[in-house]
């Protein structure tokens, strides 16, 4: 049976962050997926970020993942989003040619040194003393020191278009049913949730002349802080709305939904419904956006998202051809749900890796995610943990306070979810300093010490570093007195003259006054990078909440700071209701920061705990 460091199961957004990332950290890594020709697939909408996921993939690229750079070689329209609003929620958007994607993807696979492709599925891990050894296939055995699980929505995959329903991990693809009833016998606690994909368009069948354009931003700004300029072609997207027409139609076919016929039991998506839970749930409202996605320089599907359906075919066309600017439009492929298996992701440490079996790490939609994203970030940290584990090493754990995928995974393995989550904005605490802008910053100096970030990519982090302080220094040390052009200046952004002599960053700080702006109009040259030209008005702009999130922060990190012993026995603790001592026994939480965050667990029994942990063990 031959033998390696990490070996990762699946072959989808997390699965390629997994293996790349162990192969890229020196261990001997082996991908195992159904099909070598669908690594990197896009099996839904062809686009990479978003609000909240943009985020998320700066900082897999910070962290020396893959998908951003992948992103800016296959984009073919950039977009910020949110770009009107305040700097915490700008968050970057690419369309992308999906074929490009996918082959690029296999081609950065293939060339990683370290990595082997097995074309098997896998039906069982081998387990033993509560430790995963390797795993085995129909045809083989493979030995490993850790195992990352990456099946996306394989496991034990149910597709559904109208009435009737097949076993599937995807359209065309079988599903996984031995590795769902091993995980089952090794005692996981298993949910059912539910996603679902639109029809696919001719885009030549498609009367664009009625639709409402929407062009990217030019120039194209990239998502890794490493990539050059964006060179390949860019491409608009169109809108359109359904319309009452389109919601009788639905109405009238109701019955036919495996969703509303009670066929689909699982939970779906809150934030990306299907057309049919939009019409019923949204009843007041006359229309929903249907927005027109290309899926590549040279292919002829388009991708209506917002028209996520599990109808039957007769019906989705009725639904299509009622739509503005689609009445002769013709179908590629039809729409369907899937309903798949994940396990409760409170089983899980930060690491990602399961409680009750060393060494087997869980990333992706079988934590009950949904996205891309999300997926590629779960499997970046996973394959990084799986390799350090492998190597002896200390384990990455990203806190709250640190970026948006120490977000992501906490509220996963503390607070679990009961529907497919989906990252946010709204759901980090720290958005104004866990910005788009600056995640090299934050998170550049770990991906190079993991050996993922390379030396000419950390040193351009560092001049950035350095050349924002630059220029917060020269924006406090400068003064200008009022004069002609200022003035000029301020009047026209409707910002009240300058009366007195004032600092650079005193004027800054004036809501409508941009950095551009003002260095133009004092006639005054600021010589700092380009990459560091945002961040330093960000950061003298919005200096006072930066601060007092930046003092939250440090509170937030003294708890998080205070561990909780691994063999602790909360029995043992009479101070604490049986109610949380049976919480914190099932949730084993590694600190008091993530004790603090499970459900249930009261101010008054993290004090209570923090008591107990200085008479017995001496902490502070």
């Amino acid at each position: 049976m031959e033998q390696y460091d990490v070996l990762v199961i699946g072959g989808g957004h997390a699965g390629i962050e997994a293996t790349l990332a162990s192969a890229r950290m020196g261990c001997k890594t082996l991908m195992v997926t159904l099909k070598r020709d669908t690594i990197g697939l896009m099996s839904c909408n062809p686009a990479i970020g978003g609000v909240g996921k943009g985020q998320l993939v700066k900082e897999i690229d910070c962290l020396g993942g893959q998908m951003a750079r992948t992103a800016d070689a296959c984009g073919i329209q950039f977009r910020v989003l949110n770009a009107s609003k305040g700097a915490a929620v700008h968050s970057s958007r690419a369309q992308i040619d999906m074929s490009l994607y996918q082959r690029s993807m296999q081609e950065a696979v293939s060339r990683q040194d370290n990595l082997a492709v097995w074309e098997e599925e896998v039906e069982s891990l081998i387990v033993e003393e509560n430790q995963v050894r390797g795993i085995r296939t129909k045809n083989r055995e493979a030995g490993a020191r850790c195992v990352v699980i990456c099946p996306g929505t394989f496991l034990d995959g149910l597709l559904h278009r109208g009435l009737e329903h097949n076993s599937g991990g995807r359209i065309n693809e079988p599903a996984s049913a031995g590795l769902t009833a091993c995980l089952k016998g090794l005692g996981f606690t298993l949910l059912r949730f539910k996603t679902g994909t639109c029809p696919r368009l001719d885009k030549h069948t498609i009367d664009f002349s009625r639709l409402k354009v929407q062009q990217g931003d030019q120039p194209p700004k990239p998502f890794s802080f490493f990539s050059g300029p964006i060179t390949q072609r860019q491409v608009p997207c169109y809108l359109t709305y359904t319309n009452e027409r389109t919601h009788k139609i639905i109405l009238d076919n109701l019955d036919k939904s495996p969703l509303y016929a009670g066929i689909i039991k699982a939970t779906g998506v809150r934030y990306c419904p299907s057309v049919e839970d939009k019409i019923v749930k949204f009843a007041d409202k006359s229309r929903h956006q249907v927005f027109l996605e290309p899926q590549g320089l040279d292919v002829d599907e388009i991708y209506p998202n917002g028209l996520s359906t599990s109808l039957p075919e007769e019906v989705q066309e009725k639904i299509v051809h009622s739509i503005e600017g689609l009445g002769e439009a013709k179908i590629l492929r039809y729409g369907y749900g899937i309903e798949h298996t994940v396990v409760l992701p409170t089983q899980l440490y930060p690491t990602l890796e399961t409680k009750s079996v060393k060494n087997l790490f869980l990333a992706g939609q079988i934590n009950g995610t949904t996205g891309y994203e999300e997926a590629a970030a779960q499997g970046l940290v996973a394959g990084i943990n799986a390799a350090l584990r492998a190597q002896g090493s200390d384990p990455l754990i990203l806190d709250r306070a640190s970026s948006y995928i120490g977000v992501l995974i906490d509220d996963l393995t503390t607070k679990g979810t009961q529907e497919p989550y989906r990252m946010f904005t709204s759901r980090v605490e720290y958005r104004l300093i866990l910005r788009e802008d600056n995640a090299d910053v934050r998170l550049g100096k770990i991906g190079h010490e993991l050996g993922l970030l390379a030396d000419k990519e950390y040193k351009k982090v560092l001049k950035k570093q350095e050349a924002i302080k630059t220029g917060v220094a020269f924006l406090k040390a400068n003064r200008i007195a009022p004069a002609r052009g200022i003035n000029a200046y301020l009047e026209s952004v409707e910002s009240a003259p300058l009366l007195k002599t004032a600092t650079l960053e005193e004027i800054l700080k004036r809501p409508q006054v941009t950095l551009a702006g003002l260095l133009g109009a004092s006639q005054i040259s600021l010589e700092i990078p380009e990459s560091a030209f945002q961040a330093v008005e960000i950061e003298v702009k919005y200096a006072g909440f930066i601060q007092r999130q930046r003092a939250e922060v440090e509170r937030f990190g003294h708890i998080e700071k205070i561990r909780l012993p691994e063999g602790l026995e909360y029995k043992n603790i009479p101070a604490l209701s049986r109610e949380i001592r049976e919480k914190l026994d099932a949730f084993r939480p590694l600190n008091l920061g993530q004790a603090s965050r499970i459900s249930g667990v009261t101010p008054a029994a993290i004090s209570i705990l923090m008591v107990y942990l200085r008479k017995l063990y001496g902490q502070k």
